[in-house]
């Protein structure tokens, strides 16, 4: 199992990357897709795709894509339609949010997930709460 992060950022989809392989291990492959080919703020089909390429050559089991920001979905729907038949049927894209979805779906691969289970952690991250105790004090 394998995860590409896209954003809009590439230091922040670089420093994500970094964070998730720590809590997972080396067992779990993970890419960063982020920035636009001349370093600034965007997303780059071009570049999702030649990361998808890589790392799909590599993960037998598939693909778990996740995502900053509702536009980075088109530049991740171009790069899929740049794959064979073969290669998009193994790539699921996720609608989680970026790092909880990230560090929950790279458990989950850690521990011998299916792409099916991998993608569910990371949905189930939509309704975590980041207040301790589950209830926000203010």
């Amino acid at each position: 199992m394998s995860l590409v992060l896209v954003s809009h950022s590439k230091s922040l989809a670089e420093g994500l990357r970094d964070m998730v392989v720590q809590v997972a291990g080396e067992g779990v492959r993970v890419a960063a897709a982020g920035g636009t080919a001349d370093g600034r703020l965007g997303t780059n089909a071009e570049a999702i795709v030649d990361t998808l390429r890589d790392i799909l050559t590599d993960s037998a089991d598939g693909v778990l894509v996740l995502l900053d920001l509702g536009s980075a979905w088109l530049s991740v729907e171009m790069a899929l339609e740049e794959l064979s038949e073969t290669e998009r049927a193994r790539v699921r894209v996720s609608e989680a949010p970026l790092v909880e979805g990230a560090v929950l779906a790279a458990v989950q691969a850690s521990v011998g997930g299916t792409l099916s289970e991998v993608a569910a952690a990371a949905a189930g991250a939509a309704s975590m709460s980041k207040a301790p105790g589950g209830s926000l004090n203010a």
